[in-house]
């Protein structure tokens, strides 16, 4: 047996706050399934189906049945999912103004194919109508399978925010102290120039983005400190707790942190971290918001952020967060005209 220090560095667990899975190298499952069908519940019922044919409506998913996972192994996610899914539907002939209404089954929506492949089975109930029921199996099933897909990606990416662990480097192995790639700054989190004060001696990096939206400043301010808005992005409960010291929890408790510096209108500052990094490790997060023509523009700097999360945390940003808040203040501005 080889001794403390020289056994192969992917089962090394000395310097890791549990002790646990290091390098990512064990097999470690989370369970999908009832995040699933909150997820599914939400991207499917409500779809508008219009046509010159007429205008339909999903309604409710009657039936759920199957399950979901989410696998790490040797630092790669690996999804298992099979759903037989059955949704209602209801609708209303242009010409005539008459109203039918029928189902959609989806009976295997599985990692084995794609989305494309994935049979959809539209039906009605008896009497005329049919040209609902060919409205709903051409545009309707088009817009299932984008449902689809929402749901997927999302069970990529938001359900698995903080799976992969950060990794050990091997003995010996010499850090760069920074390195110039997608704007990215490598740290040792153990060094005085790191704002990560606590946790593991973990390399961390640093991310810059930038993002302009169509809204002014002291709105966009807002989105990230008014509870009722923070859930409408995010589609999730939050605890938003806007002052120095205040909680901050979002996408079912995968992100977690606190206010540190509010400025309204123009700076947040969060202590900011996925919910399996090391225990008490945070990232600092500052967003400065600046007013331009009739838009206002966005600085994101995370500083502390585990090397081998460094990709997951800018889609993390750029995905739940942006593109999420791009669709709030679209559907905000819609309602308003």
């Amino acid at each position: 047996m080889a001794k403390w220090g020289q056994g192969d560095p992917r089962w090394i667990v000395e310097e890791r706050a549990d002790g646990t899975n290091v390098n990512n190298w064990h097999w470690t499952e989370r369970d999908a399934t009832s995040w699933s069908k909150r997820k599914l519940k939400e991207v499917l019922e409500g779809l508008v189906v219009e046509g010159e044919a007429g205008r339909c409506e999903i309604g409710d998913l009657k039936h759920v049945e199957g399950e979901a996972s989410c696998n790490s192994r040797k630092g790669k996610l690996i999804f298992f999912y099979e759903w037989n899914l059955r949704l209602s539907w209801k609708g209303t002939v242009k010409e005539s103004g008459e109203k039918h209404k029928g189902s959609v089954e989806i009976p295997n929506l599985s990692e084995e194919n794609e989305v494309d492949d994935t049979e959809i089975n539209v039906s009605k109930k008896k009497g005329e109508g049919d040209v609902l029921k060919d409205l709903m199996r051409t545009e309707g099933a088009t817009k299932v399978r984008e449902a689809l897909r929402d749901y997927l990606k999302a069970l990529k990416t938001e359900f698995t925010l903080g799976m992969i662990l950060p990794t050990k480097a091997p003995a010996g192995q010499e850090l760069a102290t920074e390195r110039k790639a997608s704007g990215s700054t490598v740290q040792d989190s153990a060094t005085p120039q790191s704002l990560d004060m606590v946790g593991v001696k973990i390399p961390t990096v640093r991310i810059h983005m930038r993002e302009v939206f169509n809204s002014p400043a002291d709105e966009l301010y807002s989105i990230f400190t008014k509870k009722e808005l923070v859930q409408k992005f995010s589609k999730c409960p939050a605890v938003i707790e806007a002052e120095k010291g205040g909680k901050l929890q979002m996408f079912e408790g995968f992100v977690s942190g606190e206010y540190t510096e509010l400025v309204p209108s123009q700076r947040l500052v969060l202590k900011w971290r996925c919910r399996s990094w090391p225990d008490e490790h945070y990232a600092t997060v500052a967003l400065n918001f600046q007013d331009l023509v009739a838009q206002s523009e966005l600085e994101l700097e995370c500083k502390g952020v585990p090397v081998s999360h460094e990709e997951s945390t800018r889609q993390c940003w750029k995905k739940q967060y942006f593109e999420e808040i791009h669709i709030l203040l679209q559907q905000s501005k819609d309602s308003m005209e």
